[in-house]
């Protein structure tokens, strides 16, 4: 995060925080422990980062259990920002007038746009929930449901964007084939 200057100062991470993030390296769920590990890994590359400070704070509110609760505290007490990607923590920090750099929103803010009736060529690698559909994904990760692709995974296609849905967490883009067309699997 530092190399890309986006962050000046110094990074603030709580005793705290620290702990959560080694309990869920170390949960059974393998999802969790994946996060985990993950959000352990980025603080070692964050650390080793010399365009970047950060300081594990040796602080805690004794009267409080639940982590996003401390952290508003915390940041109030500092008068710094919280950099998060946790809608309910975003909006209760907001409520409490604490200042949050969602990334989220700056994910959302640098995606290229993409509006209804753009054709689009994308992968198809994953079967969608609803019956017959097939997800593929474009460059930045957003997904593209596609209305009868699930006979085409593994097969690239060109789809028209019919329309786009916003939401807390991200954007989806739904599509349908154009043509029926497509190209032979991907390898």
């Amino acid at each position: 995060m530092g190399k890309t200057g986006f962050l000046q100062g110094t990074l603030v991470v709580p005793q705290f925080v620290l702990n959560e993030i080694q309990t869920l390296a170390d949960s059974s769920d393998e999802l969790r422990r994946s996060k985990g590990r993950r959000g352990l890994e980025l603080l070692g590359q964050m650390q080793k980062d010399p365009s970047l400070t950060i300081d594990f704070a040796e602080v805690d509110i004794s009267d409080m259990t639940r982590v996003d609760d401390k952290l508003v505290v915390v940041a109030r007490q500092y008068q710094c920002p919280i950099i998060t990607n946790d809608f309910n923590l975003n909006r209760v920090a907001e409520l409490q007038g604490v200042k949050v750099l969602n990334l989220n929103r700056l994910s959302d803010a640098l995606r290229p746009p993409v509006i209804q009736d753009q054709r689009l060529e994308v992968l198809i690698r994953n079967e969608g929930n609803a019956r017959q559909q097939g997800v593929g994904y474009l460059d930045d990760g957003t997904p593209v449901i596609v209305e009868d692709a699930r006979k085409l995974i593994g097969h690239r296609v060109e789809v028209t964007v019919t329309r786009l849905h916003q939401t807390h967490t991200g954007r989806l883009v739904f599509a349908n084939l154009i043509n029926g067309r497509r190209d032979e699997p991907s390898s």
